[in-house]
């Protein structure tokens, strides 16, 4: 059987341009990147288009940057959805929210290799906070 490909970028943006109802037009011109904004927009209408309902190249990480800009969001869901849309690459967080891993096909591991994943995340986490206390 095949897997049909993940579209989780492609279905954020579209969503989230919904939620801020902007055409393309305008999240074009609000897609700068905030580290280069001399640049200018670094999507056009045509090519955001493309994102939402085609299959494109993965952006690099001035063009999440300028997406996440454009769209209110904070620059890791961007990089989150494009790891699984693009790699096919799943973000695992700690319990607490605090620390994440990239793990490839996280959600297709058991429920129980999921969970040592998560507690090889918070052991990490705890260790690298003992690490740093004074």
């Amino acid at each position: 059987m095949v897997e049909a490909p993940r579209t989780d970028l492609s279905d954020l943006v579209r969503k989230r341009r919904a939620q801020l109802r902007l055409s393309l037009r305008a999240l074009a011109s609000r897609c700068v990147d905030p580290k280069d904004p001399g640049a200018g927009s670094r999507w056009t209408h045509a090519t955001l288009a493309n994102l939402e309902t085609k299959s494109i190249k993965a952006p690099g990480v001035p063009e999440l940057r300028a997406l996440a800009a454009g769209l209110d969001l904070p620059l890791r869901l961007l990089q989150e959805a494009a790891g699984v849309q693009y790699l096919g690459i799943d973000t695992a967080w700690s319990d607490d929210g605090e620390t994440r891993t990239l793990v490839h096909h996280y959600w297709e591991l058991p429920p129980d290799d999921r969970a040592k994943v998560r507690a090889l995340i918070e052991s990490w986490g705890s260790k690298s906070a003992r690490d740093e206390a004074p």
